[in-house]
């Protein structure tokens, strides 16, 4: 609602008086045969009119009060209001900024470990890159399966069970030799790694390129079979088989799931085809062969260690009986120890009190409270004194 200025309805009120009194002073003058008898009327109306104009001034100004009260809540409420929005927004865009940071800090660190994975990433393909300009290489891929049968092989069995680059009778040599005992005899491990045959196998999409890779892939297995069989099983210096080692655990599964018949062949020639994973078993059971195969060289010497186990458990046996005789004699004397001590503190007492009578009887008939020293026999070891 819009208030109404208190000077303009003073104003107005004032006007109003004003006119009419003007009003009724010319009805006066207009009748003057009746001067006299309406001056007292004329003196009435003014007084009706100032006490009106009065009581219009009265109310204007309660009115003015309360506008003024109105309008000094309504300012404070609008402060009010507005010191509460200020606050509000205040702390919203100090929370929001709170949270802007940590969103920064958080984006930050995940940006920096997304560089870490960037670095990783950038190393980790340079070293494939590197596996890659080895594995092309068909002299330094053999290298590459040698390192890792001698990785396999060193850490499975003991240093004194194998022998890499070993020379046999015939003058080849092999990738690795393991001594076993008889009558399994040492048996030889050769890494072979025929890359470049299944590469081609499994990238040609071409049937008629396929099926020549295929029997480019199996004529290479056959010839690795036949060079191990015939280089590296000697009769009477090693085993009457050969391991051939697959540094490749594709390769491995590939053979085995489409290619039995090669694996067949090689068990018709002795030789047995691993990957690293199997090959780590097969180590395993010799190792358990070798450790059985120790043991039963020093079963002799076992056998006189327990011996001699045996006799020092006798011996502690003895000693333990001694040491209780020991036990049971001292806790002897210290009863007795006890019982003497009883007697003399009971003297003491006596001696105190002056009771003379009891303490001559038992002298003169048993001497009793005199101390006798006295050897333990039967003890070489050591002598104690006992006392009575």
């Amino acid at each position: 609602m819009s208030s109404i200025d208190p000077l303009v309805l003073i104003t107005l009120s004032s006007a109003l008086v004003f006119t009419a009194g003007l009003i009724v002073s010319r009805r006066f003058q207009s009748s003057g045969k009746h001067e006299t008898d309406n001056s007292k009327a004329l003196q009435e109306a003014l007084r009706e009119l100032s006490a009106n104009q009065q009581q219009i001034v009265g109310s204007i100004k309660v009115i003015t009060d309360t506008q003024t009260t109105s309008q000094t809540a309504i300012i404070k409420h609008v402060e009010g209001r507005l010191e509460e929005i200020q606050k509000s927004i205040s702390s919203s865009l100090s929370g929001s900024s709170v949270k802007t940071a940590q969103t920064l800090g958080e984006l930050q660190q995940r940006l920096q470990t997304i560089d870490k994975a960037q670095t990783n990433i950038e190393k980790l393909s340079g070293e494939v890159l590197g596996l890659q300009e080895i594995l092309s290489n068909k002299q330094a891929r053999g290298v590459f399966g040698e390192i890792q049968l001698k990785d396999i092989v060193s850490k499975a069995l003991p240093s004194d069970a194998y022998d890499f680059q070993f020379t046999l009778s015939n003058g080849k040599r092999a990738d690795c030799i393991i001594y076993l005992p008889e009558p399994q005899g040492n048996i030889v491990i050769d890494s072979k790694f025929p890359l470049e045959a299944y590469n081609s196998m499994i990238s040609n999409t071409n049937e008629v390129d396929k099926n020549r890779n295929i029997q480019l892939f199996q004529s290479s297995i056959k010839t690795h079979i036949k060079d191990i069989s015939e280089k590296y099983i000697i009769e009477g210096e090693t085993a009457d088989g050969a391991i051939l080692f697959l540094p490749s655990e594709a390769i491995y599964a590939e053979l085995h799931a489409n290619f039995s018949k090669l694996v067949n062949e090689g068990f018709e020639s002795r030789v047995w085809i691993v990957s690293p994973t199997t090959l780590m078993a097969t180590l395993n059971t010799m190792r358990a062969i070798l450790k059985d195969e120790r043991l039963r060289r020093q079963t002799s010497r076992i056998r006189a260690e327990l011996d001699l186990l045996y006799k020092d458990m006798l011996r502690l046996e003895g000693r333990i009986i001694n040491l209780d005789k020991h036990f049971n004699l001292a806790s002897k004397d210290v009863d007795e120890i006890k019982i003497s001590a009883k007697k003399a503190s009971k003297r003491v007492f006596n001696i105190e009190r002056f009771e003379f009578e009891e303490l001559s009887q038992p002298e003169t008939r048993h001497k009793e409270g005199s101390a006798r020293v006295e050897k333990i026999v039967g003890d070489k070891d050591s002598k104690k004194i006992k006392l009575i």
